[in-house]
């Protein structure tokens, strides 16, 4: 999952978007007012100047549930009574931009520095838990899946499970029907396409079912309560977290570092870093990873 940036998923400049007819533009404390939700349920940082591509947006959700002007549908948002505004709400303000093995030497680090090590062992009954935050339309689960698969064929008898989740309930529903253009075949190593991609009709193309067998998807809101307990062998939060303020950034690596079992691996995005109290649990492990520390405490 990613907030819409414009500039940073184009090399071109990105277009102005008008107003739709008969919403006048929202004015600076309308603006504030969706801002202040987006961040204070979600997490979700608005900028000022993205006050156009928001307006746009939202306008359109304005028209779908047949509000007359924005003070009516934050009305509706903020009452917590109406689960589809809500949900389009997030889908309208996060775009999905994610691909098959993205940023590769992450899964060259998760199958060297944890998976070879544990083949005995899970071969025998040890579990293996990984949990990819922010999974957007499954890409990236469905990636950790097949390199599991290299490694352990057998993985489905195996105490093996990925726990995949997102904010945005359209892209899970996404992600479980696991079809995709068959352009997004490129990114997946040959010799993974031989063995676990089955084309399909129209230039579509889906992983087999021993590697989406593998994965549960739920939806869920990273800076809500989290049900699951752990202790997670791995987990992938990816390009989410650059989306969020200072703050809710240094309370989720601290999350995510109870969570992780000791030596434990997190795996981020290009541009994140972990900062706060986490940084006393976590340590470098390779570029953008970082390992649990055997000591933290709880």
């Amino acid at each position: 999952m990613q907030i819409e940036t414009g500039s940073m998923t184009r090399t071109a400049p990105r277009p102005i978007i008008p107003p739709e007819p008969g919403i006048s533009d929202f004015s600076s404390a309308e603006f504030r007012r969706v801002a202040d939700y987006a961040q204070r349920e979600f997490g979700l940082v608005l900028q000022e100047n993205k006050k156009q591509v928001v307006q746009s947006r939202i306008t359109r959700l304005l028209q779908e549930f047949q509000c007359t002007d924005i003070a009516s549908f934050c009305s509706r948002l903020e009452s917590g009574d109406f689960q589809a505004e809500r949900e389009a709400f997030v889908t309208a303000l996060t775009t999905n931009v994610t691909s098959f093995f993205r940023e590769a030497h992450h899964f060259d680090i998760f199958a060297e520095n944890l998976l070879k090590p544990s083949l005995s062992g899970l071969r025998s009954g040890q579990r293996l838990r990984v949990w990819s935050a922010g999974c957007s339309a499954g890409q990236e689960p469905y990636s950790v899946a097949m390199r599991i698969l290299d490694l352990l064929p057998d993985a489905a008898k195996l105490n093996i499970r990925i726990l995949a989740t997102d904010i945005d309930p359209a892209i899970i529903a996404k992600a479980r029907a696991a079809v995709y253009p068959e352009e997004e075949a490129r990114g997946i190593p040959p010799a993974f396409r031989k063995r676990f991609i089955t084309t399909r009709a129209a230039g579509c193309f889906s992983p087999d079912p021993c590697v989406t067998g593998l994965i549960r998807f739920a939806e869920l809101n990273l800076v809500g309560d989290w049900p699951m307990r752990g202790p997670f062998d791995a987990i992938f939060c990816r390009n989410v977290a650059i989306y969020f303020d200072k703050p809710t950034q240094a309370r989720l690596w601290s999350r995510f570092a109870a969570l992780l079992r000791p030596g434990g691996l997190l795996f981020i995005g290009h541009s994140e870093r972990v900062s706060g109290p986490a940084m006393n649990h976590l340590v470098s492990a390779g570029i953008t990873t970082y390992r649990r520390s055997k000591d933290i405490k709880g």
